[in-house]
């Protein structure tokens, strides 16, 4: 009952065990499996198991994915996540529910969901969910051969996050001559194309633009950097996350360094890009109206379930003459200020005049470079640890 090998333009068909207390939404479900003949429930629980019952089940089936009801009890199906990836790691979830829950979105993909489809279970999102674990199922690279994924966003607009995710993504081009993708998820806001004065018209507006007919990063070479920018006509609808995952998987597999710029923290897709992103820097100003905004953005982000280490805070523009001294502002957060940036708004300047990069030897140059290193270095001592854990017989 394994899933079949890919084929291009072929229809999956993957083994699923259905769990749903939920027996409407489950009769609502399989009802739709027909037309897209994209999953073939080998097994159904009709309540959320026992570890001892799931494990066996789990075992009998051998399924390549469970589809698993999120709207009954959400605390029980995100209990079920892990106790399957515990057990059997290779198996993907596939969350469902009545409706487009943004809640269960967040928690189900942060405790280890792969997908999430709600009613009335489309064929096409049927499909493309299915190809994609599909992709996961038979990809054989190691997680130090996939690209990082680094997002960038802030408390309050107009706090930097375009400028710092721009500077990174060509320092560490410079520093590590790797492949590099810069992408803005900002749609309303973003101003990444402008200050690199690379606006794309050719680009259709939404998320249907982020990807071409291959699905592959519909991307444009600037000065080394592969770019997506957002098109100068905004889309009537700002891009809700829906197709990031499949974005973010694509881009992964093209590119060492994958940084995205969001828009500010409390947005629905820059909540959904932090839960895929390896690390997330969130920036904010020295203005008590972007601090306090910045502290409440922590205390949610810890309160989602976001492990600490996940996102960092960036503090920008920071001025040795100002009212509040960084060593002061750093108290307002549980954890570490990973760096301060100073307030250079000449090299700033200069660099969207020249439509480039700002001056490496310029005070900020300095700083976004100096992070930059210590984010490939970080990297490079975990591929290092990964390679050396199976010769040392150490657990993974």
């Amino acid at each position: 009952m394994a899933a079949s090998s890919p084929n291009p333009g072929s229809r999956t068909r993957l083994s699923a065990i259905l769990i749903a207390p939920d027996r409407q939404l489950a009769r609502q479900f399989t009802d739709a499996l027909a037309p897209a003949h994209a999953f073939q429930i080998a097994a159904e629980m009709k309540t959320y198991p026992a570890l001892k019952a799931l494990e066996v089940r789990l075992d009998q089936v051998r399924p390549d994915v469970l589809l698993l009801d999120l709207a009954t009890d959400l605390e029980a199906a995100c209990d079920v996540i892990r106790e399957a990836a515990a057990h059997r790691p290779g198996c993907k979830v596939i969350g469902l529910h009545r409706s487009n829950d943004s809640e269960a979105i967040l928690k189900s993909l942060r405790v280890g969901a792969t997908e999430f489809l709600h009613a009335p279970f489309q064929a096409t999102a049927q499909l493309e969910a299915a190809q994609r674990i599909e992709r996961l199922l038979h990809a054989a690279q190691p997680p130090s051969a996939m690209g990082q994924v680094i997002v960038f966003t802030s408390a309050k607009e107009g706090s930097g996050a375009t400028t710092l995710a721009r500077e990174m993504a060509y320092a560490l081009r410079s520093q590590t001559r790797q492949r590099v993708l810069l992408a803005d998820f900002d749609a309303l806001g973003g101003t990444l194309a402008f200050t690199l004065n690379a606006i794309q018209d050719a680009l259709p507006a939404g998320e249907e633009g982020w990807l071409d007919g291959d699905g592959r990063p519909r991307a444009a070479e600037y000065r080394g950097v592969s770019l997506i920018a957002n098109p100068q006509a905004p889309p009537e609808t700002p891009a809700g996350g829906e197709r990031l995952q499949e974005f973010l998987e694509s881009a992964r597999q093209g590119y060492d360094w994958v940084l995205a710029d969001l828009p500010p923290v409390f947005e629905r897709i820059s909540l959904l890009a932090i839960s895929e992103a390896d690390q997330a820097y969130l920036l904010a100003t020295p203005e008590l109206p972007s601090l306090h905004l910045a502290r409440k953005a922590v205390a949610a982000l810890h309160q989602l379930g976001f492990p600490p280490e996940r996102f960092r805070v960036v503090l920008n523009r920071v001025d040795r003459r100002g009212d509040l001294a960084a060593a002061d502002i750093e108290k307002l957060f549980p954890s570490a200020v990973q760096a301060k940036l100073p307030n250079d708004p000449l090299a700033l300047q200069r660099a969207i005049a020249d439509g480039a990069p700002v001056n490496p030897e310029s005070d900020f140059g300095r700083a976004a470079s100096a992070l930059a290193a210590a984010l490939a270095s970080e990297w490079k001592k975990k591929v290092a640890a990964e390679a050396a854990a199976p010769a040392s017989g150490g657990l993974r």
